[in-house]
């Protein structure tokens, strides 16, 4: 049997030496009807993508959901980048850092513009940095020491702390979970639980408001004033070059549809292709599929702390340990070349991976041992209100999956199914479970995205300020801080396994397991980048 990332290369390169087969075309009518098919496609480069995810939610502040931040790069620049090989870049500023490491200098590169045709200035990064400030995790802790932050003229914005943070520039560089993205100050000013209503941006592409249509379709138009930076495209740092005239996202909840207008040449590119339904793309030599980063995404449970039966440490264990993961990947992907049962709550093939605590998870769940904790404990019957996305595939298995391991270990489970996007809103709710709110949840992250402590969105234990869930855990704060002093690599090992011990001893947060996630596209479609995250830059289509 193929390992982990055997399977990534392998598939990779199966997937480039496929010969022809044309698979279940769909009428015509099928995207017309949305207004794919029209004449002025014949005139314009037009790439046509199928998101993981229809598009309701379009302020990348105030939640962490994928498409969103897919979004919020296709409108806005950053500060600073990571490139291919994890290295912060310059990207809309360059630093400086003092010798006592307690004043950093950003100056803005020259011909950044804002779609509206100003100019950006440091007080609109400025206003930007300090609402993501409000949300981020990692932006919470730069806060927690920061003295001021203040544009002191249009080009040049100081941050002063009050004691040094090493990992700054590696925290504004992240490219997922929240990326610090710049806004006007305008927009920026709005309060940080707010969602904007202008969408103004400074990246390389516009968004066409009167185009959008929520949930169904969003275009995206080349802003032909944006100035790119000369290094080559990297990630999310380099040149960002459009050689396209528009980018269109369409929304296809039914997998099989999406590869017959994938196969038909009514799509361009389909960000994720169930793996069951690979070797129909496989077969096309019109059609290339292949995996983005070999560290992929891990897929977790997410509990509400606020009320009952999740604020009880002693239930929160008990569905743990009635959950396997096992049966949930092999449930949600199928083919064992493309996951991997992993319990560490910073990702396998990480250098932080640890696995302490997950024991259950990882061997099969206990749902006997779940069964004696939850009768030792206080729990009444209460139903779970368990959310289950039924439109994107990712994540449509793992709720199932629980609902009835669950049930098996003695919880009521009230099981509601709905859109992604609509479970992105009100996972922010803080309503009572009965009145609108939730209980638990599941979502996907790349292993990019949760692999420290100081960017793992889950791993805040500021109670109203954390992660959807809320924990106050002052135990977990007390850690971060510890490995933001460590000075060496083995030291902050250290550090993250105390991390991972105790985030699976109060249930912080239930990994489901590691997975890769193929995506497709036209051989029209040429120098994408092998990005985790989707972007469409770079991107050439060619006749």
């Amino acid at each position: 049997m193929l390992s982990f990332k055997e399977g990534l290369l392998d598939k990779t390169a199966r997937s480039r030496g496929a010969s022809t087969l044309r698979a279940g075309l769909i009428a015509g009518a099928l995207l017309s009807g949305t207004g794919l098919a029209t004449s002025a496609q014949a005139e314009e480069k037009v790439i046509t993508a199928v998101m993981h995810s229809g598009l309701r939610v379009i302020d990348p502040v105030i939640t962490t959901a994928h498409i969103v931040r897919n979004h919020a790069y296709m409108l806005y620049d950053v500060l600073i980048a990571v490139d291919e090989n994890f290295t912060p870049q310059p990207q809309m500023a360059s630093w400086a850092v003092s010798d006592d490491k307690l004043t950093y200098t950003f100056t803005l590169r020259d011909g950044l513009l804002f779609h509206d045709g100003a100019a950006v200035t440091a007080a609109d990064a400025e206003a930007s940095l300090k609402r993501w400030g409000v949300k981020d995790s990692g932006g919470q802790l730069i806060f927690d020491v920061t003295d001021t932050l203040t544009a002191t003229d249009e080009k040049t914005l100081v941050w002063t702390l009050k004691e040094p943070y090493p990992p700054l520039i590696d925290t504004l560089a992240k490219q997922s979970a929240l990326p610090p993205f710049i806004m006007p100050a305008s927009v920026a000013a709005t309060p940080a639980t707010e969602s904007i209503s202008s969408f103004i941006g400074s990246g390389p592409f516009k968004f066409v408001e009167d185009e959008y249509q929520p949930g169904v379709s969003v275009t995206y138009e080349k802003f032909d004033e944006y100035v790119p930076r000369e290094e080559p495209a990297s990630w999310m740092a380099g040149g960002k070059v459009v050689y396209v005239d528009k980018v269109k996202w369409v929304t296809m909840p039914d997998s099989q549809t999406s590869i017959n207008a994938l196969l038909s040449g009514e799509v361009d590119y389909m960000e994720q292709v169930p793996v069951d339904l690979l070797p129909i793309l496989e077969s096309s030599d019109e059609v290339v599929s292949e995996l983005r980063d070999p560290l992929g995404y891990q897929s977790i449970g997410r509990m509400n702390f606020l009320y009952p039966p999740f604020d009880d440490v002693k239930i929160r264990k008990a569905a743990m340990m009635a959950i396997s993961q096992q049966d949930i990947m092999g449930t949600l992907v199928g083919n064992p070349d493309y996951y991997k049962i992993c319990g560490a709550v910073f990702g396998c093939g990480t250098p932080l991976e640890d696995e302490t605590g997950a024991e259950t998870l990882i061997n099969g769940g206990d749902v006997e041992a779940a069964k004696k904790l939850l009768a030792e404990s206080d729990y009444d019957g209460t139903p779970v209100v368990l959310m289950q996305p039924t439109d994107v595939p990712s994540i449509s298995a793992q709720p199932i999956v629980a609902a009835q391991a669950l049930r098996d270990a003695g919880f009521t489970v009230d099981m509601q199914p709905m859109d992604w996007q609509t479970l992105v809103g009100r996972r922010a709710s803080q309503s009572k479970p009965s009145e609108g709110g939730w209980n638990i949840f599941f979502t996907n992250w790349g292993v990019p995205e949760i692999n420290s402590p100081l960017i793992n969105p889950m791993l805040n234990g500021r109670g109203n300020d954390a992660w959807f869930g809320w924990p106050t855990d002052d135990a977990l704060e007390a850690l971060r801080k510890d490995f933001i002093k460590a000075e060496t690599l083995d030291e902050q090992v250290a550090v993250a396994k105390q991390i991972q011990a105790h985030a699976m001893d109060v249930v912080n947060y239930i990994p489901v397991g590691q997975y890769l996630v193929p995506q497709a596209r036209s051989t029209k479609i040429v120098d994408m980048l092998p990005s985790p995250v989707p972007v469409f830059w770079n991107v050439k289509k060619e006749d």
